[in-house]
């Protein structure tokens, strides 16, 4: 059985790489205004925010969801 849920089996840094390629940095940090995607933005600091900022991490997950 196959599951539903865009998000079974991603890794956040899959969703993110895939944000990134889709949309780009600049773009990426003005759909969601974090720090981490705005100033001196790369994949390993943001997975460092998103880890630690549940709030984040469910606003770069429903972006990926609408992305797809």
């Amino acid at each position: 059985m196959t599951s539903n849920d865009p998000l079974h089996g991603k890794t956040l840094e899959a969703i993110l790489n895939h944000l990134v390629a889709h949309f780009g940095w600049e773009e990426l940090g003005r759909r969601i205004r974090i720090n981490c995607f705005t100033k001196d933005p790369s994949i390993k600091s943001s997975l460092t925010f998103l880890r630690k900022t549940p709030w984040a991490r469910k606003k770069v997950e429903e972006l990926y969801v609408r992305s797809l």
